[in-house]
């Protein structure tokens, strides 16, 4: 009974510790969202084994996860999964961002817009929308959250792989308003069992494409977003992880991704799991490799993080 009550007291301080730890959601944009359609938040927030999902995102916001630092740290900003229909907020948000935070790096969550005909005027748009105003918002505030200005990368899981790739690769066509001529470019990119090709029918997770351009999508848009034909020698570097036998989205697309990065000897590292399936989060339970510690190692060998703090608790 002892080890029971201590074991739940000691959850209850490490849920405290990051609930006094984290900010509040701030809005995304201060003005009006662009590219949006006028109407009532119909947001939905729902809960399985896994955690919160939300969907009907037309309000996006960012999230900060802030470690305690005297200097400037690097930072990631969290794109949750769902193909392009919910977001996996707690299973691909709350649990990177928390890890982050415990590690030195400073983590933001993105609520971004999840495509719909009945909020944005271009539905196909409006996520990379989202995903470069939270570049340029941390970019521009990088004093007020204690942040290397120069060391931030974008994290996205499964379709928000796919948008954390587009703005790693469309960052020289500004979607927002950027009069100040912030840089929209991620330092270093973090694609974790991504969608990335819309183009080859072997790999195209058919329903984020669908989801995010429509259903009857012209060969202009789905070449636009297919972003492993968009990789360039100014391609950030990348930290890939996917499993081999990854039956959702096929692990062709991070190998694609990896191919290309290599063709302009771009920095890349890549961990490919024998087993796990799609969608599993921090923890594969198939092996007792911790795709998130390499991924800090990878970091801090790159110089993109620095802060040298441990884990407050075991993983697992």
């Amino acid at each position: 009974m002892y080890l029971i009550q201590t074991s739940a007291v000691v959850t209850l301080l490490i849920s405290l510790f990051f609930t006094l730890c984290s900010a509040q959601a701030i809005p995304l944009y201060s003005n009006d969202i662009p590219n949006s359609i006028p109407g009532t938040d119909q947001e939905t927030a729902t809960k399985d084994p896994n955690g919160i999902k939300l969907s009907k995102v037309r309000n996006p916001t960012l999230t900060p996860y802030l470690p305690k630092s005297d200097k400037p740290t690097s930072a990631v900003i969290i794109c949750p999964g769902g193909g392009y229909t919910i977001l996996a907020w707690d299973h691909e948000g709350v649990n990177p961002a928390q890890q982050f935070q415990a590690g030195g790096v400073a983590a933001f969550i993105l609520k971004y817009r999840l495509p719909s005909d009945v909020t944005m005027k271009d539905k196909s748009i409006g996520p990379v929308q989202d995903a470069q105003q939270a570049i340029k918002l941390v970019r521009s505030r990088a004093k007020e959250f204690n942040v290397d200005p120069h060391r931030i990368g974008l994290m996205g899981f499964s379709a928000g792989g796919h948008l954390a790739s587009t703005a790693g690769t469309h960052f020289n066509k500004s979607y927002i308003n950027n009069s100040e001529g912030t840089s929209l470019r991620p330092d270093f990119l973090a694609l974790i069992y991504p969608v990335i090709s819309f183009t080859n029918p072997r790999l195209t997770h058919v329903g984020s494409r669908d989801f995010l351009l429509g259903a009857n999508a012209t060969d202009e848009q789905k070449y636009e977003f297919s972003n492993e034909l968009h990789i360039t020698q100014e391609t950030p570097r990348t930290f890939l992880a996917h499993a081999a036998d990854d039956s959702t989205v096929p692990v062709g697309n991070s190998i694609k991704w990896f191919n290309k990065l290599m063709k302009y000897k771009t920095p890349a590292s890549m961990h490919i799991y024998e087993r796990g399936g799609h969608g599993f989060g921090m923890k594969n339970p198939t092996s007792k490799d911790d795709w998130f510690a390499m991924l800090l190692n990878w970091m801090e060998a790159a110089k993109l993080r620095t802060c040298n703090l441990s884990f407050p608790f075991n993983q697992g």
